[in-house]
């Protein structure tokens, strides 16, 4: 243990001293300086951001938990996130960077006016504060606590151990977004996750081996997973799978392409590229990683399902447990097979890995909830007249308040549910879906006005707060209409775009000139050249992974 705790506290002070030794000469007292590090992140490290702002606890815990109870069909999360990375770095970056906007809702404004900047503005705040953060803390408490065994150091109970990391990943992440600003998110997150990708490799290496034995090859470690569950690599879900295939068509296809085309969290660090270039080559580079991303999120998951359920391993069974119907606690399967099958002395480097994994997350999301507030509520409506240095000092006081009620929340929402991930996208769709059906709409349709974005997204949020608050349940009119709720995403989906394009067209909410984006000359958008040739044969190279894992 004494060795897990030492390289624990190595490779988390390595990475905050390096951190701050590349980015110790930044001007963090101007808004952009802060907000958009100057706009000068160059292609590798937006990509180390996007990887590691996404690759957080809810993939690691959740996605492996999900591959333990339905095989490689989750992987869709993943692959799927590929193909819409193309896309941002292909369509929309280009449009974005134009604008030389900090914020989505910037540019929300300059297609629909400032009331639908103010109202997004307020929605992505309060999601981030009441979902996104709470679920992130959440789960990487209890990943940490199922792999370093804290709760058993300490004597506490798991409520309070898993409360007691909570506040350390907030005060550790508040430091990096706080004071050191978007550049020191990036470069943190940049190293955080090169080893990220070699723990996760690394585990995967450790558990194939596990499985086939001191005389075995990983061929024959996967002859044994498919002996004793065919399905276990099959892409298309089953009928009784959440992923099932329809769904990629559906809530999965239009959860990705938010998540990773317009949702603040993500993107903001695309906002702060040198240039259009560089841009396109760090979000190119982080789509080729997200669709092997399932060797490390999908696989191990995959592992420990044989383990216990084939292998009957009495180490990895007594660390995940059951619950009180005799269900294997699913969430606890990834944190159990890190403990069991990597050496003592990785465990502590893996560990601080995964921290820097979560730490990436919550930073990021303080550092979008701060710019958003600064940019999009202080200097817009409290003082427009303020100094650049106030406008930051109200970005610090806003993550320190969003950091102090996603601690409270965290266990109030998550603690004691089972299917953690599913249940997070599903609240994810509440404001992902009508945000999305308005950003699309006012994007490729120059005519429709303020009004018909207003009303589209009221309508859309309170469609989705009625699917997914007031189903009822399994059974329920949701289920026996749609099937699945990720198809009702798909089909208010739908129904938003119908609503604004019959409001602009039936009852003459238009635009009386249709709308021109003006160039902000922020950067420099001559376009990667190779990047159309690079984006298709990463589209091929996902349809195909899809093809060949179909049967």
């Amino acid at each position: 243990m004494a060795t897990t705790i030492g390289t624990f506290v190595f490779f988390t002070a390595l990475v905050a001293f390096l951190t701050w030794r590349i980015t110790r000469g930044t001007n963090v007292n101007t808004d952009e300086g802060y907000f958009l590090a100057g706009r000068s992140l160059t292609g590798l490290f937006i990509a180390g951001s996007l990887l590691l702002t996404n690759l957080s606890t809810e993939q690691l815990i959740g996605l492996n938990a999900g591959a333990f109870n339905d095989g490689l069909s989750v992987m869709c999360w993943e692959v799927v996130a590929g193909i819409s990375l193309v896309i941002l770095a292909l369509v929309f970056l280009p449009r974005y960077l134009k604008s030389g906007i900090a914020t989505i809702p910037q540019f929300l404004e300059e297609r629909y006016g400032p009331a639908v900047r103010t109202l997004t503005a307020a929605i992505f705040i309060i999601a981030y504060m009441l979902i996104l953060l709470p679920f992130v803390l959440f789960l990487g408490a209890r990943g940490l606590n199922g792999m370093l065994g804290l709760q058993d150091m300490t004597g506490w109970s798991e409520l309070n151990t898993i409360r007691a990391i909570i506040i350390f990943i907030a005060v550790m992440g508040g430091a990096y977004a706080i004071w050191g600003g978007l550049k020191a998110v990036a470069v943190s997150d940049t190293f955080n996750g090169a080893g990220l990708l070699t723990g996760g490799l690394l585990i995967t290496f450790f558990a194939l081996k596990t499985v086939a034995g001191a005389d075995g090859g990983f061929a024959g470690a996967f002859e044994k997973i498919h002996a004793a569950d065919p399905d276990a690599f099959v892409s298309l879900g089953s009928a009784t799978e959440d992923t099932h295939w329809p769904t990629l068509f559906t809530g999965v296809l239009l959860l990705n392409f938010f998540y990773w085309c317009t949702n603040q969290q993500i993107i903001q660090r695309t906002f702060g590229a040198k240039n259009l270039a560089e841009g396109q080559k760090g979000v190119l580079l982080a789509a080729f990683f997200k669709i092997l991303a399932p060797l490390i999120l999908v696989l191990p998951g995959i592992v420990a399902a044989y383990l216990i359920l084939a292998a009957e391993d009495p180490e990895m069974m007594a660390s995940v447990g059951k619950t009180e119907d005799g269900k294997w606690i699913a969430n606890q399967a990834y944190g159990a097979l890190v403990s069991r099958v990597l050496p003592e002395w990785l465990l502590g480097f893996f560990s601080a890995v995964v921290v820097g994994s979560i730490l990436s997350t919550f930073n990021s999301v303080l550092n979008s909830s701060a710019t958003l507030f600064s940019l999009d509520v202080y200097k817009k409506y409290i003082q427009p007249d303020a100094s650049t240095e106030a406008i930051v000092r109200s970005g610090q006081a806003c993550s320190v308040i969003v950091a102090v009620l996603s601690v409270i929340a965290a266990p109030l929402i998550f603690y004691g549910r089972d299917g953690v991930f599913d249940f997070f996208q599903t609240l994810n769709g509440v404001y992902f879906i009508p945000l999305l059906a308005i950003i699309m709409v006012g994007m490729f349709n120059r005519m429709v006005d303020a009004n018909s974005a207003l009303i589209t997204l009221l309508a859309g949020l309170g469609l989705m707060i009625l699917g997914t608050f007031f189903s009822g349940g399994d059974g329920g009119w949701l289920q026996s209409t749609f099937g699945s709720g990720f198809h009702f995403m798909g089909a208010v989906f739908l129904t938003l775009i119908i609503l604004q394009l019959l409001l602009a067209n039936v009852a003459g909410m238009k635009r009386t000139e249709p709308y021109v984006q003006q160039d902000a000359k922020a950067v420099d958008l001559t376009p990667w050249k190779p990047a159309p040739v690079v984006g298709t044969m990463l589209i091929i190279f996902a349809l195909s992974i899809y093809v060949y894992f179909a049967r």
